[in-house]
Formats: C-alpha cells, structure tokens, sequence
C-alpha cells in the first residue's frame, strides 16, 4: 500500500523519532516516508530481491529474511513501533508473528485487505470471490493465503493479549471509523501488549 493518503494515516500512528521495524516492507516506500516525514529510523525487513534493491536504493536499511521463520534476532522492546502493512495475510504463521510484532516492539501497527468489505460480500453472495482493487487477483493465483476481516482482527487481538489502542478502516484514502468492517477495503488496527 503506497497510496499517499493511506501512508499518511498510518504515518500518524508512528510517533515522531521513533524506531521502527516494517515487516514485509516491500519497496521500501512507508520506512522512507517515516524517516523523512516522521524523522524515524529503523529497518524494513523483505524477502523479495527486486523489493530488497529498491530498498538500497532509496536508502532504506533493509534485511532480507522470510518473515515465516520468526523475529528470533530481536530482542524484546527492540523497536517503538513494528509495522505490518500487507503483510499478516500472506504469512503462514499469522498469529505467531501478531505475537513476535508485540514482543519486539511497544506498538504494533497492522493493515490488510478487510473481506467483510461490502463489495467483497456483494461478490461471494453472486457465488464469486471478490477482484476489487484492494483485492485484485483471481481466487486462483492470489498471494494472499488467507482472508480476514476487521472484525476477526479484533477477536484474534483479544485471544493474543493484545490491547488495540486505535483502530480504523482506510477506503480510498480516508479512515473510515463508523462500520468500519463493511465499510473499508483496508481494516487498520494500533495495538500494544496487554
């Protein structure tokens, strides 16, 4: 997600100067965006070769690591913040790393596709999973190898100890706060260890 306006609603729940950890950060663009609007610093960590390039490229500290074999290299309280953008429904170990987020840092921030998005329903109710733009593949060659929606977000928080400090839906580039779970394409959750 490199949309301007949703890297700017999900920059606000980074306090300034902090250091970050972006899980599955892609190119890099949202660290970049933290570092030079937010004065944050950190690292991204990415599997993908081309994605880890264009991190070097921009400037951004980046350590290649599949994300499915854990965070066993930090340390508890490691980071301010650990984003996951993207990246909790392409993890075999979802909830495994929901819990290594809050252990290594004081803040988690996770956003993903929201299925129970109303287009996603209208879809499945004509029998046909949905293709929108948040969710742009065929059910067939998808990356994502699960769906989830706000609100199983939030029973999967409670169930870990997890206390959600802010959550939010982002459609189209604005947060979406009432009924957010058919509302928003993107469900955005702020979260710390209870």
């Amino acid at each position: 997600m490199t949309d301007k306006a949703a890297m700017e609603a999900l920059a606000r729940l980074v306090p300034r100067g902090s250091r970050v950890l972006d899980l599955g950060c892609g190119n890099g663009a949202m660290l970049d965006y933290l570092q030079r609007e937010r004065g944050c610093s950190g690292y991204g960590v990415e599997i993908a070769d081309a994605n880890v390039l264009a991190c070097v490229q921009r400037g951004v500290q980046v350590l290649q690591l599949n994300l499915d074999e854990g965070l066993a290299m930090f340390d508890d309280n490691s980071f301010d913040v650990v984003l996951q953008i993207d990246t909790l429904q392409h993890l075999r170990n979802a909830e495994v790393m929901l819990r290594e987020t809050a252990r290594v840092g004081r803040t988690g921030v996770v956003a993903f596709p929201n299925f129970a998005h109303w287009p996603n329903r209208l879809s499945v109710l004509r029998g046909r999973m949905p293709v929108t733009r948040r969710l742009p593949y065929q059910w067939y060659d998808t990356p994502n190898i699960r769906v989830g929606t706000y609100k199983d977000f939030e029973v999967l928080a409670t169930k870990n100890s997890l206390r959600i400090l802010d959550s939010f839906g982002l459609q189209d580039g604005q947060e979406v706060r009432w009924l957010p779970n058919a509302r928003a394409g993107t469900a955005v959750f702020h979260f710390e260890h209870a």
